[in-house]
């Protein structure tokens, strides 16, 4: 008994400080990207790459998660609303929903599955390959060059793909609730209206805007300290995923607890 206890102690000991040295590794590279961040040269044709490759190239799977989620709250609520007879605010409390929070959450997880897994496995290819080792024989400095665009890319694209998810999520739940379900126009458009400010826009990108640097900053860790050749990019990819997504649920709990 005393040594079964005596090695889950030292597991949780180990777990506990390869936490903090994750933790300590994640904070030194996003120092030295800040630091990297306002000193010349200021690699703009890197900058709009990336901005393409996160932004761009993710717009269409952000579209189709906020059109979806859009439908399926619309159906969800509208049944339950019913029960009340309270039809009239499914269009707001749709609206809300997104605004504050679906929106900017789902963004950031599909973001992370499709941008922030591709982020760890170039990056991490580039060190198992000694690519990144290269730059800095050349004088060049990796974190300038490859973390810096990443990061800037990540944080100004997520508020604005969270403003095509909110977009497309209030028009296909105008679409089923109007179309489909028969609530009136005028009542769902002027609820939305009534209920629903710019307040509620700004606490979203905001969210977006965290979640963006969160993202960009776990991926690029990950895949920049990447050891173990193609078995140990494939880990970092997962950990990357992994660790965004726990990341964007935390931050945003305390973001909405903040908030409230």
């Amino acid at each position: 008994m005393a040594n079964a206890a005596i090695s889950l102690l030292e597991s949780l000991g180990i777990a506990a400080i390869r936490i903090c040295a994750e933790a300590g590794g994640v904070l030194l590279l996003l120092i030295a990207s800040l630091r990297w961040m306002f000193i010349p040269p200021f690699r703009i044709k890197e900058i709009i790459q990336q901005m393409e490759f996160v932004g761009v190239k993710s717009l269409l799977i952000v579209l189709l998660t906020g059109c979806f989620t859009g439908m399926v709250m619309t159906l969800q609520i509208y049944y339950g609303f019913k029960m009340f007879s309270a039809e009239s605010l499914v269009g707001s409390t749709v609206a809300l929903a997104l605004l504050r929070e679906l929106a900017p959450v789902l963004t950031a997880l599909m973001v992370t599955a499709r941008a922030g897994s591709a982020i760890a496995a170039y990056l991490g290819t580039m060190r198992v390959t000694e690519q990144i080792d290269a730059l800095c024989v050349m004088a060049v400095n990796p974190v300038k060059y490859l973390v810096v665009p990443r990061i800037i890319a990540c944080v100004f694209m997520m508020p604005l793909l969270t403003v095509f998810a909110n977009f497309m999520g209030i028009i296909a739940s105008y679409f089923v609730a109007v179309k489909i379900l028969g609530i009136n126009e005028g009542i769902f458009i002027a609820n939305i209206v009534k209920y629903c400010g710019l307040s509620d826009l700004y606490n979203g990108l905001l969210k977006a805007t965290c979640f963006g640097f969160l993202i960009a900053v776990i991926s690029c860790y990950k895949g920049f300290y990447t050891s173990g050749g193609a078995e140990g990019v494939g880990r970092a990819t997962t950990e990357a995923v992994v660790a965004s997504a726990l990341a964007v649920l935390v931050c945003d709990y305390i973001i909405t607890a903040m908030m409230l």
